[in-house]
């Protein structure tokens, strides 16, 4: 399913026709605890949307206001433009599937999807339950276990069956409160997968809440970044780690490398900049940023390379001496720690390819980090850490 892309900034990123939900100056206070700071956000129609952000950042309490769960102190919560804020969760057009599934050990497989239409006023005919049990069933490929009792599923199985609960309601918005947090590795890659292909052949919205960048970065149409209650940046996976505004959302997504330097000339989306040991880089800067100031650049570890010490450079190419002080090796790179003089600690990523043809680096040997132009990114000088 193709879909426009969108803006990575959070006030204008979604056009009011194409939002099927929308914060507006949403907060939640309990006590003295501000759990959710004056949230602003559209959330398109269709997309498959990730709240991400560590424990305690306001994601949780962002998905429940959305759910009816919790009712905001302040602002609203919109769906399909109607404020649901004081509409309780059974009347909203929502499902949930929670991180512990919640299914009923002692109820078969069927009987569990179809609890909630049971529950519908007026009755719905047991025959139409039937129908819609068996389709939500196939749709998640577990037409055949319908008898089966909840204690004979793997995790995987018990997964689907939330699943299909959720979806058996035909919801306007399917909410995800961190749903693969149980599995291991393989099986949580495998239904991030299997997710993603639902909610593209389903064509509804899907809000997922993670802690995990990579779950995140895998799954979504656009990422909300959380931090202390707060919105720290919206936007495209790509967006999110090429363009990170602020140091909390570099080191979030990805990891990054963030040296101090003084940025002393803009032109056009590059930056001229001196780092900390005197050496000049020219890394991409945003729309408007202005010099001379003191900043910080950000740079991922897969974009510097190695060389050893006293080896040509290519042209237009910064050389930063360092000490290797640790060497790992992760089979699709080798991971190098170092100590980059006048600098402090930094990270590169080779890759195994490039290790096979030029060759590896010892511990505690002196290498030159290879910085080529036009890299890195000097982070917005509005942008606050969350």
């Amino acid at each position: 399913m193709t879909k426009e892309p969108l803006s990575t900034d959070a006030t204008t990123q979604v056009r009011a026709g194409d939002t099927i939900a929308e914060f507006v100056s949403t907060s939640k206070q309990y006590g003295a605890v501000l759990a959710a700071d004056r949230l602003s956000l559209r959330i398109r129609r269709g997309e498959f949307l990730s709240f991400l952000g560590p424990s305690g950042c306001g994601k949780t309490t962002a998905l429940r206001m959305l759910a009816g769960f919790e009712s905001p102190t302040d602002g609203g919560v919109l769906i399909d433009r109607k404020d649901v804020s004081k509409v309780p969760a059974y009347k909203r057009p929502v499902n949930m599937v929670f991180q512990q599934y919640a299914l009923f050990p002692h109820m078969t497989v069927a009987q569990n999807v179809g609890y909630g239409l049971r529950q519908q006023r007026p009755r719905m005919p047991k025959a139409e339950i039937a129908a819609k049990v068996q389709k939500a069933l196939a749709t998640v490929r577990l037409e055949a276990f319908g008898p089966r009792r909840i204690w004979e599923m793997s995790g995987g199985q018990q997964q689907r069956v939330a699943l299909a609960r959720a979806i058996v309601n035909e919801p306007k918005i399917l909410l995800l409160d961190e749903p693969m947090a149980a599995l291991d590795a393989k099986l949580r890659s495998e239904m991030q997968h299997e997710l993603l292909a639902l909610q593209r052949s389903l064509g509804i919205t899907f809000v997922l809440v993670t802690h995990d960048q990579e779950e995140a970065l895998a799954m979504s149409d656009r990422i909300c970044i959380m931090g202390k209650g707060r919105i720290a940046q919206v936007g495209t996976p790509q967006d999110l780690y090429d363009r990170p505004r602020s140091r909390y959302v570099a080191d979030f997504v990805g990891k990054a490398n963030i040296l101090e330097a003084q940025l002393t000339r803009v032109q056009g989306d590059t930056g001229t900049a001196t780092l900390a040991n005197g050496i000049a880089v020219h890394p991409q800067v945003f729309a408007g940023d202005t010099a001379p100031r003191k900043a910080e650049i950000a740079i991922r570890p897969e974009v510097l390379s190695l060389a050893a010490a006293g080896a040509p450079l290519p042209e237009g190419t910064a050389a930063l001496p360092a000490r290797i002080t640790h060497r790992t090796f992760l089979g699709d790179h080798t991971e190098y720690l170092l100590v980059a003089e006048g600098i402090g600690p930094l990270q590169v990523n080779v890759p195994r390819q490039a290790e096979r043809v030029l060759g590896g680096h010892d511990v505690e040997a002196m290498v030159q980090i290879l910085w080529p132009a036009g890299t890195g990114l000097v982070l917005a000088a509005e942008a606050t850490t969350a």
